[in-house]
């Protein structure tokens, strides 16, 4: 199954906010860089449609997990979380966060194909993905948490939620590092 049936076969598991959801995903699809954005500048799948790849995986990973360890979790929760846990990597309509990098020294010597666009405004990535999604669907607070703290400890900021994680925040943190780090290819490093 390549990743774009992979894609269209999760966006059908959605069916409570499916309208909400539906109109996030043309916003997506339509107005920003959601189906070609590089998964980071350098590290893990930094091709043209890596973050659709990296957030593909997420999901079916997370949804794994929710089978065997949190059944009670719902399905559609776990969907738009891990789905769209890095969506703020697409940056804002007409500006897209990751844009080729023309320094050649740097793309072959450090393997950083894009670059941030300086005309996207800084804010984290998590909360960007947080802002852009609850736009269009409504989030419990659970899901709320997931999105903002997905990359678990890894961040300084998330001291915060330490410890005091929701089972859904765990499971897309786990869900996340795996996919990111065993299940993807790593040779695009150097």
């Amino acid at each position: 199954m390549t990743i774009k049936d992979s894609y269209e076969a999760l966006k059908n598991k959605v069916i409570v906010r499916k309208k909400e959801f539906d109109r996030f995903i043309e916003f997506l699809e339509k107005e920003t860089t959601w189906l070609i954005s590089p998964a980071s500048t350098k590290f893990h799948l930094n091709k043209e449609g890596g973050l659709l790849e990296h957030s593909v995986k997420v999901t079916e990973t997370l949804l794994k997990l929710r089978e065997l360890l949190a059944p009670q979790l719902s399905e559609e929760s776990c969907v738009i979380v891990a789905l769209f846990h890095d969506v703020g990597k697409v940056g804002m309509p007409g500006k897209p966060y990751y844009i080729p990098n023309e320094n050649e020294w740097e793309v072959k010597n450090r393997n950083m194909k894009y670059k941030i666009n300086p005309d996207v405004i800084t804010m984290g990535i998590a909360v960007r993905s947080l802002y852009l999604v609850s736009r269009y669907i409504p989030l419990s607070d659970s899901e709320a948490q997931a999105i903002a703290y997905h990359d678990g400890q890894y961040i300084p900021e998330n001291k915060v939620v330490s410890h005091n994680e929701t089972p859904l925040t765990l499971l897309l943190q786990f869900a996340d590092c795996w996919t990111a780090n065993v299940l993807e290819e790593k040779k695009e490093i150097k």
